[in-house]
């Protein structure tokens, strides 16, 4: 079963169009959307296990430039 998850993205000031077109180009991301208020981007991810979620995000999504931090919810 796969797990989904919303995963929010702070960026560097006036990076976050960028940023969530680069995201959006990801295997695994379904959306990536430039968003205002505490964070900057929200990513709707879609994983086939926790080990692969975290992968994607540890290591493929917060390597994409101008990220600062990521939060990520599982959804139930």
């Amino acid at each position: 079963m796969a797990i989904k998850a919303y995963i929010f993205i702070v960026t560097k000031p006036g990076t976050s169009i960028e940023v969530a077109r680069e995201v959006s180009k990801i295997k695994g991301v379904e959306s990536a959307d430039p968003i205002y208020g505490r964070f900057d981007v929200i990513a709707t991810v879609e994983a086939e296990s926790p080990e692969a979620l975290s992968k994607l995000v540890y290591e493929v999504i917060e390597k994409v430039p101008n990220i600062l931090r990521t939060e990520t919810s599982i959804v139930l």
